[in-house]
């Protein structure tokens, strides 16, 4: 029986047709495996935005609700700046009736310009977490009234926005001082 075609192997034109349809169905995966690794990119940045948010919220919440820590009665104010971006505020840990700038003084800064949240007790601001666009403290006194004087603050609202663009995170929380009567 002939044959029209020989037994060497593919003609050109079928060959270009497949070389087409691998092309196409690589350039399909190729287009599903950006978009699942740009999901995972954000996936990773949101998770990071919210732990970084929750570690900061956490530890200056714990904090801020031990000042004025007074065991000898000596009259120490918990609070001794209330910014909008910056609180220091004091306890007596070693109980001798008297605070030492140096290791019972603690400051939480973000500086205009930085990303870095801070914290100064006394050796330099050290670095909490990265990645902070914004925070934002408010101050209420023994009434629940917002206030800015430093003596009668009685509660602090932190709110703290980290991360950029769609992996940003808002998370807040409020410390009552406990020290303070509220």
């Amino acid at each position: 029986m002939p044959s029209w075609r020989a037994n060497g192997g593919f003609s050109m034109p079928e060959l270009m047709m497949v070389t087409a349809i691998v092309g196409l169905v690589m350039a399909g995966l190729l287009g599903i495996l950006q978009s699942g690794t740009a999901s995972y990119r954000f996936s990773v940045a949101r998770v990071e935005a919210q732990q970084s948010a929750r570690v900061a919220l956490e530890r200056m919440a714990k904090e801020l609700r031990s000042a004025g820590y007074d065991p000898t009665a000596a009259g120490i104010e918990p609070v001794v700046l209330a910014e909008p971006a910056r609180v220091a505020f004091q306890w007596d840990l070693d109980g001798d009736g008297v605070v030492d700038p140096t290791r019972e003084r603690v400051t939480y800064l973000l500086r205009p310009g930085e990303t870095v949240l801070r914290r100064d007790a006394g050796g330099g601001a050290q670095p909490v977490i990265n990645g902070v666009e914004q925070l934002v403290l408010t101050y209420f006194d023994v009434a629940g009234a917002p206030t800015t004087d430093a003596a009668a603050v009685a509660a602090i609202r932190i709110r703290i926005d980290v991360g950029r663009g769609a992996a940003r995170v808002t998370m807040q929380t409020q410390a009552a001082l406990r020290n303070r009567g509220v």
